[in-house]
């Protein structure tokens, strides 16, 4: 059985070696790495299940989340889509895609800021964080 100290030490390990990870990528900021580590355990039980632990979708169910167009062009509306979900048809890398996606109401600003970082730098070839600040903004503008 795996004790309290040694489940800690495995933790503090592992959120290193991601530190490391993270920041040997030209241009992102230690603020930005830190948000993806934390992102990175919100979308493993959140988002993972449904778009893949390595962004990739599920065949014609759910869209990739590798696709930097899509990502860059409504990146204002993904903190929309986080929080309540999204209906209807959209296009990701070429291909229509009309499941709908629940939102995850109790996700916070922060929490979402998270999850954005993490998606946009590990799978969108972004270099930049998703703050709290837009999120809110974000949010605050969805239809």
């Amino acid at each position: 059985m795996i004790n309290r100290a040694h489940t800690l030490s495995i933790i503090s390990i592992l959120f290193s070696v991601l530190m490391i990870v993270f920041s040997c990528q030209p241009n992102v900021s230690i603020e930005t790495a830190q948000y993806a580590v934390n992102g990175q355990k919100l979308y493993v039980t959140h988002c993972q299940n449904c778009h893949g632990a390595k962004g990739e979708g599920l065949g014609n169910l759910y869209p990739p989340l590798t696709d930097t167009n899509f990502l860059n062009q409504n990146r204002d509306k993904l903190a929309c889509i986080v929080k309540n979900g999204l209906s209807g048809s959209i296009e990701v890398s070429g291909k229509i895609y009309d499941t709908e996606m629940p939102g995850i109401p109790e996700l916070t600003p922060v929490d979402i800021a998270y999850i954005l970082t993490y998606v946009t730098t590990s799978f969108g070839n972004s270099t930049t964080t998703y703050t709290q600040e837009e999120v809110k903004k974000s949010l605050g503008e969805c239809l």
